[in-house]
């Protein structure tokens, strides 16, 4: 059973801007959309999720969230210090073999909804 979780520092939905209203989409919105619509993005999200947690990185990050943790003190810490701190170890640190299989499904999805 999967544990899905929504994003703790998520941003402000935009007012929608007037001159926007009458242009239309980019491309990279029309890709998010019909990702979206089939269900292409929650997939890519799964298997992200489950290649994370199958390489190890899930459970680096945890321990670099304890690290932080305990030299800071418990007390002394905020869920938003632990993303500044550790989003940009996080991203650096996703290997590239699960990159490169996120690529090419994204890839491949494309290509099949080209035709």
């Amino acid at each position: 059973m999967s544990y899905k979780r929504s994003s703790i520092n998520r941003p402000p939905t935009p007012d929608v801007d007037k001159d926007r209203e009458n242009q239309e989409p980019t491309l990279q919105e029309i890709i998010n959309i019909k990702m979206i619509e089939t269900g292409e993005k929650e997939r890519l999200k799964e298997l992200l999720r489950e290649k994370l947690i199958e390489c190890g990185w899930r459970d680096e990050m945890k321990a670099l969230c304890r690290a932080y943790t305990r030299k800071k003190g418990k007390n002394n810490v905020t869920v938003d210090d632990l993303v500044h701190v550790i989003t940009p170890k996080g991203r650096a640190s996703i290997p590239d073999s699960v990159k490169a299989e996120l690529l090419q499904r994204i890839r491949s999805f494309l290509a099949s909804t080209a035709t």
